[in-house]
Protein backbone atom coordinates (compact mmCIF):
# COMPACT_ATOMS: atom_id res chain seq x y z
CA UNK A 1 0.00 0.00 0.00
CA UNK A 2 1.13 3.48 -0.89
CA UNK A 3 2.18 5.64 2.38
CA UNK A 4 1.69 9.28 1.84
CA UNK A 5 2.79 11.94 3.98
CA UNK A 6 0.31 15.70 3.93
CA UNK A 7 1.67 18.18 5.95
CA UNK A 8 -0.82 20.89 6.48
CA UNK A 9 -3.30 18.38 6.87
CA UNK A 10 -5.92 19.84 8.82
CA UNK A 11 -6.20 22.69 6.68
CA UNK A 12 -8.82 22.84 3.82
CA UNK A 13 -7.26 22.10 0.95
CA UNK A 14 -4.82 19.70 3.35
CA UNK A 15 -8.50 17.59 4.46
CA UNK A 16 -9.50 17.53 0.99
CA UNK A 17 -6.33 16.01 0.02
CA UNK A 18 -6.39 13.49 2.70
CA UNK A 19 -10.09 12.51 1.44
CA UNK A 20 -9.09 12.15 -2.01
CA UNK A 21 -6.45 9.86 -1.07
CA UNK A 22 -8.32 7.71 1.26
CA UNK A 23 -10.62 7.10 -2.08
CA UNK A 24 -7.43 5.67 -3.66
CA UNK A 25 -6.87 3.39 -0.72
CA UNK A 26 -3.43 5.69 -0.05
CA UNK A 27 -2.36 4.86 3.59
CA UNK A 28 -2.46 8.79 5.25
CA UNK A 29 0.04 10.01 7.38
CA UNK A 30 -1.13 13.71 8.60
CA UNK A 31 1.70 16.21 10.21
CA UNK A 32 -0.14 18.18 12.63
CA UNK A 33 0.56 20.84 15.22
CA UNK A 34 -0.81 20.36 18.89
CA UNK A 35 -2.74 23.67 18.07
CA UNK A 36 -4.60 22.59 15.17
CA UNK A 37 -8.23 22.37 15.08
CA UNK A 38 -9.62 19.24 13.22
CA UNK A 39 -12.85 20.69 11.99
CA UNK A 40 -12.21 19.97 8.37
CA UNK A 41 -10.67 16.07 8.65
CA UNK A 42 -13.25 14.60 10.75
CA UNK A 43 -14.46 11.07 10.00
CA UNK A 44 -11.31 10.87 7.61
CA UNK A 45 -8.79 8.26 7.83
CA UNK A 46 -5.33 9.64 8.97
CA UNK A 47 -2.96 8.88 11.39
CA UNK A 48 -1.65 11.76 12.87
CA UNK A 49 1.69 12.57 13.68
CA UNK A 50 2.51 16.23 16.20
CA UNK A 51 5.30 18.06 14.56
CA UNK A 52 6.23 21.71 12.93
CA UNK A 53 7.69 22.32 9.83
CA UNK A 54 10.90 24.21 11.83
CA UNK A 55 11.05 21.21 13.98
CA UNK A 56 13.76 19.19 11.55
CA UNK A 57 13.72 16.15 14.14
CA UNK A 58 10.07 16.22 13.71
CA UNK A 59 9.54 15.73 10.05
CA UNK A 60 12.79 13.33 10.17
CA UNK A 61 10.05 11.33 12.04
CA UNK A 62 6.89 11.46 9.82
CA UNK A 63 9.10 11.27 6.60
CA UNK A 64 10.21 7.46 7.86
CA UNK A 65 8.74 4.51 5.85
CA UNK A 66 6.87 7.24 3.47
CA UNK A 67 6.09 7.31 -0.68
CA UNK A 68 4.91 10.23 -0.97
CA UNK A 69 5.04 13.56 0.52
CA UNK A 70 2.26 16.33 -0.05
CA UNK A 71 3.67 19.73 1.64
CA UNK A 72 0.96 22.11 2.34
CA UNK A 73 1.96 22.87 5.15
CA UNK A 74 2.55 27.38 5.06
CA UNK A 75 0.86 30.83 6.32
CA UNK A 76 -1.59 31.71 3.87
CA UNK A 77 -3.80 34.05 6.07
CA UNK A 78 -0.44 36.40 6.21
CA UNK A 79 -2.14 38.92 7.42
CA UNK A 80 -2.23 37.70 10.66
CA UNK A 81 1.33 37.36 10.82
CA UNK A 82 4.64 39.10 10.53
CA UNK A 83 6.76 39.08 7.59
CA UNK A 84 9.99 37.00 9.64
CA UNK A 85 7.70 34.02 10.31
CA UNK A 86 6.01 33.67 6.96
CA UNK A 87 9.56 33.67 5.15
CA UNK A 88 10.52 31.45 8.47
CA UNK A 89 7.62 28.91 7.68
CA UNK A 90 6.50 29.23 3.73
CA UNK A 91 10.98 29.08 3.00
CA UNK A 92 12.65 27.43 5.85
CA UNK A 93 9.99 25.15 6.25
CA UNK A 94 9.77 23.94 2.86
CA UNK A 95 13.33 23.30 3.09
CA UNK A 96 13.48 21.48 6.16
CA UNK A 97 10.55 18.92 4.76
CA UNK A 98 12.18 18.63 1.54
CA UNK A 99 15.82 17.95 3.28
CA UNK A 100 13.97 15.11 5.52
CA UNK A 101 12.18 13.30 2.30
CA UNK A 102 15.56 13.32 0.91
CA UNK A 103 17.17 11.46 3.80
CA UNK A 104 13.87 9.29 3.97
CA UNK A 105 14.11 8.18 0.30
CA UNK A 106 10.65 9.24 -0.68
CA UNK A 107 9.69 8.21 -4.13
CA UNK A 108 8.16 11.95 -5.11
CA UNK A 109 7.21 15.26 -3.25
CA UNK A 110 4.44 17.97 -4.21
CA UNK A 111 5.18 21.46 -3.41
CA UNK A 112 2.26 23.57 -2.80
CA UNK A 113 3.61 27.14 -4.04
CA UNK A 114 0.78 29.57 -4.95
CA UNK A 115 -0.44 31.40 -8.11
CA UNK A 116 0.96 34.41 -5.80
CA UNK A 117 4.76 33.19 -7.20
CA UNK A 118 3.52 35.14 -10.08
CA UNK A 119 2.47 38.35 -9.67
CA UNK A 120 2.19 41.09 -10.81
CA UNK A 121 -0.11 40.21 -13.22
CA UNK A 122 0.36 40.82 -17.10
CA UNK A 123 -1.55 43.99 -18.16
CA UNK A 124 -5.35 43.80 -19.09
CA UNK A 125 -7.16 40.59 -18.75
CA UNK A 126 -3.47 38.09 -19.98
CA UNK A 127 -3.46 34.96 -18.84
CA UNK A 128 -0.40 33.99 -16.97
CA UNK A 129 1.17 30.80 -17.22
CA UNK A 130 4.38 28.59 -15.86
CA UNK A 131 6.79 30.52 -17.58
CA UNK A 132 5.85 33.74 -15.21
CA UNK A 133 7.90 34.54 -12.39
CA UNK A 134 7.71 36.61 -9.51
CA UNK A 135 8.32 40.65 -9.92
CA UNK A 136 6.92 42.85 -7.06
CA UNK A 137 9.28 44.45 -4.62
CA UNK A 138 9.52 41.76 -2.17
CA UNK A 139 8.62 44.38 1.11
CA UNK A 140 5.49 44.74 -0.54
CA UNK A 141 4.16 40.97 -0.14
CA UNK A 142 5.99 38.50 1.71
CA UNK A 143 3.93 35.51 1.06
CA UNK A 144 3.79 35.52 -2.99
CA UNK A 145 7.82 36.27 -2.62
CA UNK A 146 8.01 33.31 -0.30
CA UNK A 147 6.73 31.09 -2.10
CA UNK A 148 8.57 31.97 -5.10
CA UNK A 149 11.82 30.97 -2.77
CA UNK A 150 10.24 27.55 -1.78
CA UNK A 151 10.15 26.76 -5.71
CA UNK A 152 13.91 27.93 -5.85
CA UNK A 153 14.59 25.75 -3.34
CA UNK A 154 12.78 22.71 -4.48
CA UNK A 155 14.92 23.11 -7.85
CA UNK A 156 18.00 22.98 -5.47
CA UNK A 157 16.63 19.73 -4.35
CA UNK A 158 15.61 18.31 -7.50
CA UNK A 159 19.48 19.05 -8.34
CA UNK A 160 20.53 16.92 -5.31
CA UNK A 161 18.23 13.79 -6.40
CA UNK A 162 14.94 14.82 -5.15
CA UNK A 163 12.06 14.05 -7.24
CA UNK A 164 10.13 16.80 -6.53
CA UNK A 165 7.23 19.09 -8.39
CA UNK A 166 5.10 21.91 -7.70
CA UNK A 167 1.70 22.73 -7.88
CA UNK A 168 0.32 26.06 -8.33
CA UNK A 169 -3.19 26.62 -7.33
CA UNK A 170 -4.82 30.18 -7.40
CA UNK A 171 -7.58 31.60 -5.07
CA UNK A 172 -8.97 28.43 -3.52
CA UNK A 173 -12.41 28.00 -1.85
CA UNK A 174 -14.59 25.19 -0.70
CA UNK A 175 -15.75 22.77 1.95
CA UNK A 176 -13.24 23.05 5.03
CA UNK A 177 -11.79 26.41 4.37
CA UNK A 178 -11.16 26.79 8.26
CA UNK A 179 -9.29 30.00 8.22
CA UNK A 180 -11.65 31.57 5.68
CA UNK A 181 -9.28 32.89 2.68
CA UNK A 182 -11.61 32.73 0.24
CA UNK A 183 -14.62 31.86 2.05
CA UNK A 184 -14.77 35.29 3.87
CA UNK A 185 -16.38 36.14 0.81
CA UNK A 186 -19.07 34.10 1.42
CA UNK A 187 -19.45 35.37 5.38
CA UNK A 188 -19.38 38.82 4.20
CA UNK A 189 -22.12 38.54 1.66
CA UNK A 190 -24.24 36.59 4.63
CA UNK A 191 -23.74 39.55 6.44
CA UNK A 192 -24.95 41.85 3.85
CA UNK A 193 -21.61 44.19 3.96
CA UNK A 194 -20.81 46.37 1.06
CA UNK A 195 -18.17 44.86 -1.27
CA UNK A 196 -15.98 48.50 -1.74
CA UNK A 197 -13.74 46.48 -5.12
CA UNK A 198 -12.45 48.36 -7.83
CA UNK A 199 -12.27 47.51 -11.32
CA UNK A 200 -10.63 43.62 -10.99
CA UNK A 201 -10.94 39.96 -11.67
CA UNK A 202 -9.52 36.66 -9.80
CA UNK A 203 -9.06 32.84 -10.13
CA UNK A 204 -11.15 30.27 -8.19
CA UNK A 205 -10.44 26.98 -7.98
CA UNK A 206 -12.68 24.56 -5.53
CA UNK A 207 -10.33 22.75 -3.16
CA UNK A 208 -11.63 19.12 -4.13
CA UNK A 209 -10.11 19.68 -7.38
CA UNK A 210 -6.79 21.30 -6.17
CA UNK A 211 -7.03 18.70 -3.82
CA UNK A 212 -7.54 15.89 -7.22
CA UNK A 213 -4.45 18.37 -9.17
CA UNK A 214 -2.03 17.31 -6.16
CA UNK A 215 -2.46 13.55 -6.50
CA UNK A 216 -2.29 13.72 -10.67
CA UNK A 217 1.15 15.85 -9.88
CA UNK A 218 2.41 13.33 -7.68
CA UNK A 219 1.18 10.17 -10.76
CA UNK A 220 1.96 12.37 -13.49
CA UNK A 221 3.93 15.04 -13.00
CA UNK A 222 7.25 15.68 -14.35
CA UNK A 223 10.34 16.51 -11.78
CA UNK A 224 11.12 19.75 -11.72
CA UNK A 225 8.16 20.73 -13.42
CA UNK A 226 5.25 23.76 -12.25
CA UNK A 227 1.74 23.47 -12.73
CA UNK A 228 -0.83 25.99 -11.85
CA UNK A 229 -3.96 24.64 -10.84
CA UNK A 230 -6.83 27.53 -11.37
CA UNK A 231 -10.11 27.11 -12.33
CA UNK A 232 -12.84 30.01 -13.47
CA UNK A 233 -11.26 33.44 -14.44
CA UNK A 234 -13.77 36.04 -13.06
CA UNK A 235 -14.38 39.62 -12.94
CA UNK A 236 -15.11 40.84 -9.20
CA UNK A 237 -18.58 41.64 -10.32
CA UNK A 238 -18.77 38.04 -11.68
CA UNK A 239 -17.86 35.99 -8.68
CA UNK A 240 -20.04 38.61 -6.61
CA UNK A 241 -23.00 37.95 -8.64
CA UNK A 242 -22.82 34.23 -8.82
CA UNK A 243 -22.16 34.13 -4.88
CA UNK A 244 -25.77 36.50 -4.93
CA UNK A 245 -27.02 33.97 -7.08
CA UNK A 246 -26.26 30.59 -5.18
CA UNK A 247 -27.27 32.07 -1.50
CA UNK A 248 -30.63 34.00 -2.93
CA UNK A 249 -29.32 37.31 -1.35
CA UNK A 250 -28.60 40.62 -2.55
CA UNK A 251 -24.73 41.53 -3.05
CA UNK A 252 -23.97 45.15 -2.91
CA UNK A 253 -20.81 46.67 -3.82
CA UNK A 254 -19.36 49.95 -4.66
CA UNK A 255 -16.98 50.80 -7.02
CA UNK A 256 -13.68 52.10 -6.20
CA UNK A 257 -11.32 54.17 -8.25
CA UNK A 258 -7.94 52.64 -9.30
CA UNK A 259 -6.11 55.88 -8.20
CA UNK A 260 -7.44 55.36 -4.76
CA UNK A 261 -5.76 51.65 -4.61
CA UNK A 262 -1.85 52.75 -3.73
CA UNK A 263 -2.86 55.44 -0.91
CA UNK A 264 -5.23 52.58 0.96
CA UNK A 265 -2.35 50.06 0.84
CA UNK A 266 -0.26 53.13 2.44
CA UNK A 267 -2.97 53.34 5.13
CA UNK A 268 -3.02 49.22 5.86
CA UNK A 269 0.77 48.92 5.59
CA UNK A 270 1.00 52.14 8.36
CA UNK A 271 -2.11 50.34 10.26
CA UNK A 272 0.04 46.74 10.49
CA UNK A 273 3.51 48.20 11.35
CA UNK A 274 0.98 49.65 14.46
CA UNK A 275 0.18 46.25 15.13
CA UNK A 276 -3.15 47.16 14.20
CA UNK A 277 -4.78 44.13 13.46
CA UNK A 278 -6.93 43.77 9.90
CA UNK A 279 -8.37 41.22 7.90
CA UNK A 280 -6.44 42.27 4.87
CA UNK A 281 -2.31 42.98 3.47
CA UNK A 282 -1.44 45.43 1.78
CA UNK A 283 -0.44 43.80 -1.59
CA UNK A 284 -3.79 42.25 -2.04
CA UNK A 285 -4.97 45.72 -2.09
CA UNK A 286 -3.04 46.75 -4.69
CA UNK A 287 -3.51 43.52 -6.42
CA UNK A 288 -7.39 44.08 -6.37
CA UNK A 289 -7.21 46.59 -9.26
CA UNK A 290 -5.53 43.81 -11.46
CA UNK A 291 -7.01 40.57 -13.36
CA UNK A 292 -5.55 38.00 -11.73
CA UNK A 293 -6.33 35.58 -14.44
CA UNK A 294 -4.11 32.22 -15.23
CA UNK A 295 -4.26 29.38 -18.08
CA UNK A 296 -4.25 25.81 -16.68
CA UNK A 297 -3.63 24.63 -20.35
CA UNK A 298 -0.68 22.91 -18.68
CA UNK A 299 -2.24 21.34 -15.92
CA UNK A 300 -5.32 20.12 -18.22
CA UNK A 301 -3.28 18.74 -20.57
CA UNK A 302 -0.64 16.88 -18.59
CA UNK A 303 -2.45 16.28 -15.35
CA UNK A 304 -5.89 15.57 -16.51
CA UNK A 305 -7.15 18.60 -14.49
CA UNK A 306 -10.90 19.09 -14.18
CA UNK A 307 -13.08 21.86 -12.83
CA UNK A 308 -16.30 22.24 -11.34
CA UNK A 309 -18.68 25.09 -12.28
CA UNK A 310 -18.10 27.81 -9.50
CA UNK A 311 -21.62 27.51 -8.41
CA UNK A 312 -21.25 24.13 -7.04
CA UNK A 313 -18.11 25.72 -5.10
CA UNK A 314 -20.43 28.51 -3.51
CA UNK A 315 -23.08 26.14 -2.77
CA UNK A 316 -20.93 23.40 -0.98
CA UNK A 317 -18.72 26.12 1.16
CA UNK A 318 -21.69 27.98 2.35
CA UNK A 319 -23.46 24.22 3.46
CA UNK A 320 -20.29 23.33 4.95
CA UNK A 321 -20.45 26.35 7.40
CA UNK A 322 -23.69 26.14 8.13
CA UNK A 323 -23.58 22.41 9.51
CA UNK A 324 -20.01 22.83 11.29
CA UNK A 325 -21.53 26.62 12.75
CA UNK A 326 -19.36 28.46 11.39
CA UNK A 327 -21.85 31.20 10.69
CA UNK A 328 -22.83 31.10 14.54
CA UNK A 329 -19.11 31.28 15.59
CA UNK A 330 -18.82 34.74 13.45
CA UNK A 331 -22.26 36.42 15.31
CA UNK A 332 -24.43 35.86 12.23
CA UNK A 333 -27.81 34.51 13.94
CA UNK A 334 -29.40 31.66 12.30
CA UNK A 335 -32.37 33.47 11.23
CA UNK A 336 -30.24 35.53 9.18
CA UNK A 337 -28.83 32.72 7.26
CA UNK A 338 -30.54 31.73 3.68
CA UNK A 339 -31.61 28.35 3.26
CA UNK A 340 -29.51 26.84 0.26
Amino acid sequence: MTRALVTGSTGGLGANLVAALNRRGVEVVGLRRKTSLDDAVKGLDLTFMTGDVLDVDSLRRAAEGVDWVFHLAAIADDWNFPAELVYRVNVDGAKNMMQAALEAGVKRFVLTSSAGALVPPSPGMTLDDETKTFGMNPRQWAYGHSKHLAEQTMQDYVFRGLDAVAVLPSAVMGPGDLKFISGELIVRAVKREVFPLPEGGLNFIDMRDAAEGHIAAVEKGRPGERYILSGHNMTHTEALQIISQVLGIPVRRIKLPRWGLPPAAGLVMGLRRMRVKLPIEHARVLLSGSYLYYDNSKAVRELGLTIRPFEDTVRDTYRWYYEHGYFARRGIPTSRLPVV
